[in-house]
């Protein structure tokens, strides 16, 4: 009986190796790239109802990733936390709307860019605001780490209104739905959509010009390059144009 026994666990013990060696020599040899972005920035960033990542941003993601020979893997974070962890090297890269500003590049690399936006005050109808001038006195939102809080900082003091920084943009329109706030300060395209989608008004930045988006990496990435010629190649053979057309269409 003993021996039966060894004999039974030796043939266990042999098939689960054997299954393990069938497993390496059937497994896909592709490298992981891992991004980062924060899923809350419409029609670049979000989930659909399923809680998959969907948006402009994560399909040029993937078909960069694709076009490389990599498999993509997407972690969401706050806004103000995709810098430092590129820094870390937690992850190799950051699509999220991020704007390539002389600022962060003393922090992290960039791509060519392959979009540009600009910036809108964007507010509930019954209040009243048509300019920079109208903002005196008024709440402004601003999501922490991007362009927008930069820009506000400066902006606050010469138009008097108050600033109060949010770290989610989602949020941000709670805020203002609820009157925590009374204006949100944010990137064009996504606030569109929120005018749109919740029946909002708002008045463009008159006085930046910011710089496009771009793709970051940490400093000394050997992917800038692979990545900048992918980008050309998809702005000559048209895929940006395409998910320009399918994603940004209804918000330009």
């Amino acid at each position: 009986m003993r021996k039966v026994i060894i004999l039974m666990i030796s043939v266990i013990l042999l098939a689960v190796l054997a299954a393990c060696g069938s497993s390496e020599a059937t497994s896909d040899d592709k490298k992981v790239l891992k991004m980062a972005t924060s899923a809350d920035f419409p029609p670049f960033e979000t989930y659909d109802d399923s809680g998959n990542f969907i948006g402009f941003d994560i399909e040029l993601a993937q078909a960069v990733a694709d076009e490389l020979g990599y498999e993509l893997k997407i972690e969401d974070m706050n806004f103000d936390g995709l810098i430092g962890a590129l820094q870390s090297k937690r992850v190799d890269l950051v699509l999220s709307g991020m704007s390539a500003t002389e600022k962060r590049r003393k922090n992290v690399d960039f791509s060519d860019e392959y979009h540009r936006s600009g910036e809108m005050f964007i507010s509930k109808a019954d209040v009243a605001i048509e300019d920079l001038a109208s903002l005196k006195g008024k709440v402004v939102g601003v999501q922490l780490g991007t362009i927008q809080e930069e820009g506000a900082e400066v902006l606050a003091e010469e138009y008097g209104f108050e600033i109060k920084k949010i770290d989610n943009a989602s949020i941000m329109i709670q805020e203002l739905n609820s009157n925590r706030i009374d204006v949100a300060y944010m990137d064009k395209t996504v606030a569109i959509g929120y005018i749109n989608s919740q029946g909002f008004v708002g008045f463009d930045d008159p006085t930046t010009s910011s710089p496009g988006m771009a793709i970051a990496f940490p400093k000394g990435s050997e992917l800038v390059d692979e990545v900048n010629e992918v980008l050309e190649k998809f702005k000559e053979d048209g895929t940006i144009e395409k998910l320009k057309e399918e994603w940004l269409s209804d918000f330009e």
